[in-house]
């Protein structure tokens, strides 16, 4: 048997107080990402998990001697289906993932193996364990968990580095004939009626840009797998929560406004210098030809430079925009780990998924062509 660490106490807290004062000391002094802040946790686990049917799994590390928080691992349990799957906290709102611990107390625990054991053993039993979205560069959870080697995921992160003055920023960092074509269809959009662009600042105006994002992404995303989250009414509730209590210092929510409606917003999260876009909104049907849009982002670059940020994060995706404001791409990594036979059995399932989807694709594309008739010529 495995002697336990006389340095760490470790245990699953299920009821951890995301909103407490140590939790806040932790996360402010740890390498977690802003998908990992005590607003966004605290919601996530009381809002959107038990919706989902999600145990928490919360692994809390403390310190034997003073007790002190040294570590928190974010995890949840949930049944899909047969299969019992271990992951981190995320049920689809979270981009990054990522243990919330100091770099030093996570190679202090990596050196002790009899708190990496016990770790290991309070994560089981599952069929399947999965740790996607990490982001690259951050602390090795697989090593922590005795876990295979990450794999690259089928999807990049894509942020651009900020400098100021704005001027120098877009002069650098977008292409110079986009510039112009913006700069037109910006002129265009202000002949419209009076046109504005601000941070919701009250919860009055917040309510109401969320309330228009719910309506423009709810046609936009309706033929894509299961449709928008905002049209959720649970996720809807997240959101809002996490807007609300975190507006003007976790969160930042964008309107644009055409004589006093919302006509496209961004919402986003601010962290260490960063301004995380997590989600986005635009009239499409009303402005089909001033590129919204981008015209939107170039506005919130314009504000986060003028705030101080040092990068705009569009986060998680390979749409083509972000390209266009000079972002750059970033590899995210995903680790999964069999607990049995049906955990195996899922895990190669999950790995022919991309060839599923490519054979999906084709058989979508293909289209039987009418019969060609014969001619003397033939």
């Amino acid at each position: 048997m495995n002697r336990p660490s006389s340095t760490f106490d470790i245990a699953i807290e299920q009821t951890f107080d995301f909103a407490s004062p140590e939790y806040a000391e932790l996360f402010d002094n740890s390498a977690a990402t802003a998908f990992q802040h005590p607003l966004w946790l605290h919601s996530l686990y009381t809002r959107l998990a038990p919706h989902a049917g999600a145990t928490p799994l919360i692994v809390v590390v403390r310190r034997r001697k003073t007790h002190a928080l040294a570590m928190v691992l974010p995890l949840l349990r949930i049944r899909r289906g047969p299969i019992r799957t271990v992951e981190f906290a995320d049920l689809r709102v979270s981009d990054y993932l990522a243990p919330v611990c100091s770099p030093e107390v996570f190679s202090q625990l990596l050196e002790d193996e009899s708190a990496c054991a016990e770790l290991q053993r309070l994560l089981r039993p599952f069929d399947l364990l999965r740790m996607t979205k990490l982001p690259n560069g951050r602390l090795p959870i697989e090593t922590l968990l005795a876990a295979p080697r990450r794999i690259s995921m089928d999807t990049n992160a894509y942020a651009t580095v900020l400098i100021t003055p704005f001027e120098q920023w877009r002069a650098s960092a977008i292409d110079r004939s986009y510039q112009k074509e913006l700069a037109k269809k910006y002129r265009q959009l202000q002949r419209k009626g009076a046109l504005s662009f601000s941070c919701c600042n009250d919860g009055a105006s917040t309510r109401d840009a969320l309330e228009v994002m719910k309506r423009f992404r709810g046609p936009r995303f309706q033929s894509q797998g299961d449709g928008d989250l905002l049209q959720r009414p649970e996720y809807f509730d997240f959101y809002s929560d996490v807007a609300l209590r975190g507006l003007d210092s976790f969160v930042r929510l964008y309107a644009m406004k055409m004589d006093g409606d919302v006509i496209a917003a961004v919402l986003g999260l601010s962290h260490q210098g960063t301004y995380h876009v997590i989600m986005s909104a635009f009239d499409i049907d009303g402005y089909k030809s001033q590129s919204l849009g981008a015209l939107m982002f170039e506005q919130v670059a314009r504000d986060c430079i003028e705030r101080g940020d040092q990068m705009l994060d569009f986060t998680i995706g390979d749409e083509p925009y972000k390209k266009l404001f000079g972002a750059q791409p970033s590899p995210m990594w995903a680790v999964t780990q069999a607990g049995s036979t049906a955990g195996t059995v899922a895990l190669f399932a999950l790995k022919q998924a991309p060839w599923l989807k490519l054979a999906a694709k084709r058989m979508s594309e293909f289209r039987i062509q009418p019969p060609h008739t014969s001619t003397p010529t033939r």
